[in-house]
């Protein structure tokens, strides 16, 4: 089986920022969330867990498997998508001006990097070949695989393996501390 989780929640996410490759923590209600989801999916069995290396992810899946016999492996290409300069900008799905609202509205569109920001096929080359080269052939052994990592690289992840358009890169969702069953 192959699941996904994001991160829990962060001072930045209740601002609305973009954080990006930012380095923010899991505040107070983020490791309660992570705390939440230990509990709730402690029957759920993993042999693995591969994480971004970025700490709300790293915190995230430390709390969720903690006192559990499972190894937790940082892999830089689970990193959020980066943002470039608009990397902390607050800045919410509601929103229809500034400079990454295509990539939140259109994304079929947003073709180009904007700001040092990362394409989508960037992101999408990244995550596919940890996918190709990691998670698939752990899941084909037969292991249950858990990614822990971001809103927009969980995107992309869950985009490849139940292969949306483009234009419905962002159909999944991807809730704090949800986990999504992919396989």
């Amino acid at each position: 089986m192959l699941y996904i989780i994001r991160h829990g929640k962060t001072d930045w996410n209740d601002r609305h920022k973009l954080q990006g490759r930012t380095d923010i923590p899991l505040n107070d209600e983020g490791r309660r969330m992570a705390e939440q989801a230990a509990e709730e999916y402690r029957d759920v069995h993993f042999d693995v867990c591969y994480c971004s290396p970025l700490i709300r992810a790293r915190q995230t899946a430390e709390i969720l498997l903690r006192g559990r016999d499972i190894p937790i492996i940082t892999d830089d290409r689970l990193k959020e998508m980066c943002f470039g300069d608009c990397e902390g900008m607050e800045y919410g799905f509601g929103d229809i001006e500034g400079p990454m609202s295509v990539l939140f509205h259109h994304p079929e569109d947003y073709t180009e990097s904007i700001g040092g920001a990362e394409t989508l096929d960037e992101l999408f080359a990244r995550t596919g070949e940890f996918l190709d080269e990691v998670a698939l052939p752990q899941v084909n052994e037969g292991k249950d695989v858990l990614i822990v990592g971001h809103g927009a690289m969980n995107s992309s992840i869950v985009s490849r393996i139940r292969e949306f358009p483009r234009a419905d890169f962002w159909k999944a969702g991807i809730p704090n501390c949800k986990l999504i069953k992919l396989i």
